[in-house]
């Protein structure tokens, strides 16, 4: 299993808010390259002619809500979710191939944000990351979490505070 932040392809770490990187989900997927790849996404798996229909690497600046300057890369995968004919779902090793594709045209970041842009071609493209990758029951299952915005300013503060223990929760433990 692959999990958001792993470096250990088999054991899940704690999930990070960017999700997987590029370079450890085709890492995984080199593992299981024979078996279907089957994203999923608001409860449900793409259809089995979905399309990866554009990759994009991107470099951003930009100012966040705190006035901080804010510099970070980013890869896109676009995935049209469509039924195709009696198309099955792409082999792991294809969707490899179409990165391997993309890298010999474009300067792909691996360890850049990865984001997810899916739709099915009626409702608006939605954005999400990668959140877990498995290989099961046959396939690679990689599940698709929406992207939420935040407050950099806010995060980078919460993540420099200890808990504090208050009431009668200090003598067993802290309470947030």
């Amino acid at each position: 299993m692959l999990a958001a932040g792993n470096r250990e392809l088999q054991s899940p770490p704690p999930a990070l808010s960017d999700g997987i990187l590029m370079g450890d989900l085709l890492a995984f997927l080199k593992q299981h390259g024979h078996l279907p790849l089957v994203f999923s996404y608001g409860g449900r798996a793409v259809k089995p002619g979905y399309h990866v229909t554009e990759v994009k690497a991107g470099q951003f600046s930009a100012l966040d809500c705190g006035a901080n300057p804010e510099a970070w890369t980013e890869l896109f995968v676009q995935l049209w979710d469509v039924q195709d004919g009696d198309r099955t779902h792409m082999l792991a090793s294809k969707f490899s191939a179409i990165i391997g594709k993309v890298a010999d045209h474009v300067s792909l970041d691996y360890s850049a944000k990865l984001t997810f842009e899916v739709s099915d071609g009626v409702a608006p493209m939605q954005l999400y990351q990668a959140s877990s990758a498995e290989a099961r029951s046959g396939r690679v299952e990689v599940s698709l979490m929406p992207r939420v915005s935040s407050c950099k300013p806010r995060d980078r503060w919460l993540a420099t505070q200890t808990p504090t223990c208050c009431g009668k929760e200090a003598a067993t433990g802290c309470c947030t």
